[in-house]
């Protein structure tokens, strides 16, 4: 009996799936063709569709099946939605993303209809890649009704208010205009910045870290402005802050109080694997000892700088830990770095290095040499 397969495209996209939401349909829609959804779904090109190709081809699947006048076909999936949602059946698949995508391909030009009906469909499923076309297409307009959502009583729907508008929200429609400029976003991210909700301090945290790679100067202004002021706001700030404390941004390290300090000393650095075999790990080991007589708050980190195909290094940095140290004591670390081939990176035999980073200075570099 051949293995179920794990693949994401097809977890999310199981025929038990696709019936749930071919029933869902008919309740909306009496009379829906349950049986030719199912059977336009797995047409014979299924098996070689990707994970988006596949939500987008359900969505084509269903403009072939729902009314052709969007504002009429937009009514069934808000319906849709509410039946889902009177079921208890969370928007725990992926395959159910076809919903907000359907308004994204086909309600552009409808932007009353539209805008109402993702404000009751990210309740189930959220909008943040289907409202992005509107933000283009709509500028001002569109903003406007993203700053009125960052005040709803849904959790949801001021979620989408934030993570709507990320400058960089990954697998999602580019929006240049703010990484060049990201103003429109900030009064959005006000009115969220004491949220109790986890979900949307998480996306006024994403949001301020996109920001920050494009514009770190106005993210750190927003840092300072806003720590200290509300604990929620304190949780936002340090985790927005994150890709500028990776990259050791010395005034963002000291608005948390990651200092460099003499007497915080890296001990006993060694490689412990100076010759790593492709497929295998590099180890290597270290110690942290505080020499003062007060505790130190201490950020620690490893950066590894793989080799290059050219004979550069490309430097990616590592969290160790982030804590407080108290005085005298000495802290060793054992760390293991794998080589298993990766879809994402491509190992170059030859000399790589290693090195331990202490409130965002680099304190040592070893080398070791990656084998095949």
């Amino acid at each position: 009996m051949p293995e179920e397969s794990t693949l994401f495209k097809d977890v999310f996209f199981k025929p038990a799936f696709i019936r749930e939401f071919a029933d869902a349909l008919a309740v909306a829609m009496p009379g829906f063709d349950k049986k030719g959804f199912e059977r336009k779904v797995f047409d014979k090109d299924w098996k070689n569709k990707e994970l988006k190709q596949r939500t987008r081809h359900i969505v084509h699947v269903l403009h072939g099946l729902l009314p052709e006048h969007f504002p009429d076909a937009v009514k069934i999936i808000v319906a849709t939605v509410k039946n889902l949602q009177a079921q208890k059946i969370k928007e725990v698949s992926f395959g159910y993303i076809s919903l907000p995508e359907y308004i994204e391909v086909y309600g552009v030009e409808y932007y009353k209809e539209s805008v109402q009906a993702m404000e009751q469909v990210t309740c189930f499923m959220s909008c943040e890649f289907a409202v992005r076309p509107f933000i283009v297409k709509y500028g001002d307009k569109m903003m406007k009704q993203m700053l009125a959502w960052s005040k709803h009583k849904d959790a949801k729907v001021r979620r989408l208010s934030s993570e709507g508008c990320r400058p960089r929200l990954p697998w999602a429609m580019a929006l240049p205009e703010f990484k060049k400029d990201p103003s429109p976003i900030l009064p959005i991210l006000e009115n969220l910045k004491a949220d109790d909700d986890i979900w949307v301090k998480k996306t006024v945290a994403n949001n301020l870290n996109d920001i920050s790679k494009d514009n770190p100067e106005l993210a750190i202004s927003i840092f300072k402005r806003w720590l200290g002021k509300n604990q929620h706001t304190d949780w936002i700030v340090k985790h927005a802050a994150r890709t500028l404390l990776k990259a050791g941004n010395a005034e963002v390290m000291g608005l948390f109080g990651f200092k460099k300090d003499k007497q915080v000393v890296l001990t006993d650095f060694t490689v412990d694997t100076p010759i790593v075999k492709m497929g295998k790990e590099l180890v290597f080991s270290f110690a942290i000892a505080n020499k003062s007589k007060e505790t130190k708050q201490i950020r620690l980190e490893y950066a590894m700088h793989y080799l290059r195909a050219n004979g550069t290094h490309s430097k990616k940095v590592f969290k160790i830990s982030e804590r407080d140290h108290t005085k005298g004591t000495t802290i060793p670390v054992t760390r293991k770095q794998s080589f298993k081939p990766i879809t994402t990176r491509v190992y170059y035999p030859g000399l790589h290095k290693v090195s331990v980073i202490v409130n965002g200075h680099e304190m040592d570099t070893q080398e070791f040499e990656l084998v095949k």
